[in-house]
């Protein structure tokens, strides 16, 4: 794609081989366009696009919009005919939380708990649509911004969009728990009839399974009506999977960076899990502009050769 990147790499022994390995793979999908330069104009978008700007932006009015994001899920609760369903909900978020942090969210949940506004008509739960509207607003500018895009919508078109996909996001994660809790009574039940020995194992890998798939959705949806020039990809996505694999992998890495070798509580005390809390957030915002910038990347090289 870039000659004079191209001609500097292969200037060097070793690249010069990569590279012209990589030029000889050829992508199904892509019109001719090889491996070497998806990865070319990826690297690109990363350098100029300012990628931890953005994930910094993101991260910020996401975890502005966390507790928001609470009480409107945390208000819709009691209209699900699940029992215990809170106490079911609170538990898969303590999973999803990195280790030793669940303690301080669970003093800010059980605040709102306690002292949030019961109906769905009340200004508590009205305002809270329009704040966690901020955070996914937040990740679609981030989206808007990539080096790849050119076409913007204008402020109102996208904040209502915004607003419609914290809503859809909201109820697929109610969803979500709705159906790990029937998983749950299923594998009870086989157990009781005595088809299945270990009923642990079969929760355990039924819940991971479900956890991959969830946020291979929630991360496709994003991508797919994030922005108006890239919604035309495959709800199946290449950066879909790279995000949904690099997910997996933090959670994994950054679970054992917590256990082993964090040491902000012991700096900062007890506002050091915060600090935690807002590094696993801003990870994970760097991690879903990585997955975007990929596909920013196939649909600008579509774009080129449509040109041509």
């Amino acid at each position: 794609m870039t000659k004079i990147v191209e001609d500097n790499l292969k200037k060097i022994p070793i690249v010069k081989w990569i590279v012209k390995l990589g030029k000889s793979v050829i992508i199904p999908g892509l019109s001719g366009m090889s491996l070497y330069d998806v990865i070319e104009l990826y690297f690109i978008g990363i350098i100029k696009g300012a990628l931890t700007a953005r994930a910094g932006g993101i991260s910020f009015s996401f975890f502005m919009a966390l507790f928001p994001f609470l009480l409107f899920i945390l208000t819709l609760i009691p209209y699900v005919p699940i029992d215990n369903f809170q106490s079911d909900f609170l538990f898969t978020i303590q999973k999803i939380l990195p280790p030793n942090t669940a303690h301080s969210v669970d003093v800010v949940i059980n605040d709102i708990i306690n002292n949030r506004y019961g109906n769905l008509l009340s200004f508590g739960f009205i305002a809270s649509i329009f704040l966690m509207a901020n955070g996914v607003n937040a990740i679609l500018g981030g989206f808007e911004y990539s080096y790849h895009v050119t076409e913007m919508r204008n402020i109102i078109r996208q904040y209502f969009v915004s607003m419609g996909m914290a809503i859809l996001l909201s109820l697929t994660l109610i969803f979500s728990v709705a159906v790990l809790v029937y998983f749950e009574i299923g594998i009870a039940n086989l157990k009781s009839k005595g088809w299945l020995e270990n009923d642990l194992f079969w929760i355990e890998k039924g819940q991971f399974l479900f956890f991959v798939m969830l946020i291979f959705v929630v991360v496709s949806f994003l991508y797919k009506y994030g922005t108006k020039e890239v919604k035309h990809i495959s709800f199946f996505n290449a950066g879909a999977i790279l995000t949904t694999l690099l997910t997996l992998l933090m959670f994994k890495l950054f679970g054992i960076y917590v256990l082993k070798f964090a040491t902000y509580n012991q700096l900062y005390g007890s506002i050091g899990t915060l600090l935690v809390l807002m590094l696993f957030v801003w990870l994970n915002s760097i991690i879903l502009l990585l997955g975007f910038e990929l596909n920013a990347s196939i649909n600008s090289l579509r774009r080129f050769h449509i040109k041509q």
